[in-house]
Formats: C-alpha cells, sequence, structure tokens
C-alpha cells in the first residue's frame, strides 16, 4: 500500500488498511474510521514526450536523478487540461521550447511509480533553455539512442521500431 498516505487528509485520524468488498473482488485499501475517508491509491497519469529536434532526439536530465541518466521530457497533467495541451506546456516549460506536431505513441504501465505513462512524440524547434528542474540535455542519432526497461523507455523502443530502428536497450543497476 502507498507509504505516502497515513492519516486522512479530512480529519487528520490515523488510515488503517481494510479489505472492502468491491466489483471485481475484495481489495485491501486504506480508510479512515472516523470520517469513512478511502484512499484508492490509483496510478497517476503523467505525460512524456519523445522530442525530435533538429532531426535528432532530446534526452535531458533531471536535477534530482543520481548519475548521467537522460530521460524523455515528463511532467503532470493541470486540472482542465488535455494530454496534448499539457504535454506541449511541460515541453515548453522544461525546454522553451515550441511544439509544432505531437502525436500519440502510446499508454504505459509504470507499476513501480503507480503511474500510466501517456507518450507522445513531439516535434520541437526554438532555442533549448532549460528549466532548474534540468541540469542537462543531449540530442540523439536515432541509432545511438539507448532504452531502458521500464516506463517511458517502453515507449521510445516502440517509437524506434516505428522508425525503423530496432532499440538498443541498457540495464541500469538495481536500487536498493
Amino acid at each position: 500500500m502507498s507509504g505516502a498516505f497515513r492519516f486522512c487528509p479530512q480529519c487528520a485520524t490515523p488510515l488503517e488498511l481494510v479489505t472492502l468488498a468491491e466489483d471485481g473482488g475484495a481489495k485491501e485499501r486504506l480508510r479512515c474510521a472516523a470520517c469513512g475517508y478511502t484512499h484508492w491509491n490509483n496510478p497517476t497519469p503523467v505525460l512524456a514526450a519523445i522530442i525530435e529536434y533538429q532531426g535528432k532526439v532530446l534526452l535531458a536530465q533531471n536535477a534530482a536523478w543520481p548519475g548521467k541518466m537522460f530521460a524523455l521530457i515528463t511532467g503532470f497533467m493541470e486540472a482542465g487540461e488535455t494530454p496534448q495541451a499539457g504535454m506541449a506546456r511541460e515541453i515548453e516549460e522544461e525546454t522553451s521550447l515550441t511544439t509544432s506536431e505531437l502525436n500519440l505513441i502510446g499508454v504505459y504501465d509504470f507499476q513501480r511509480m503507480n503511474q500510466i505513462i501517456i507518450a507522445y512524440h513531439a516535434v520541437c524547434h526554438g532555442e533549448v533553455k532549460l528549466s532548474p528542474e534540468l541540469v542537462d540535455y543531449r540530442l540523439f542519432a536515432l541509432e545511438d539512442v539507448k532504452c531502458w526497461r521500464a516506463g517511458t523507455g517502453h515507449a521510445l523502443a516502440q517509437w524506434l521500431r516505428s522508425r525503423g530502428h530496432e532499440p538498443q536497450f541498457v540495464d541500469f543497476p538495481k536500487r536498493s
């Protein structure tokens, strides 16, 4: 169960793990005995973009990541925003690039983070200026892009195949 929720966000009572009868069978959920609040722990939708910039793939390094890992631009939708508008906004916020084309690649399961990845291919223009969230970026020829075996890495692999390139995968050390 989610480690982030220990107390009820409505009344601050400690949440208890209970088994609830639901469609499809019994499920364990965190519930507040005082007010009845239930933490459903549903996956969060996350937007991701494979940015094609100057004929190459732009991958960026997040400031919070250890080592020299580069990945897709990702972010969350805002209330009242479509996934496409959210992705274009995230690209502009994180790279200062303008999106001229945005096409859905697919939707991917990322259970380790309790997320659903909605991945796009974006054609972008302008001058790259990174937000404080990002510390570096690199441009890769399609044949030089390395994919990872999780979340957005599967989207990147599928997109590379659609472009006639068999993806190469890199394995990162397991986190302890």
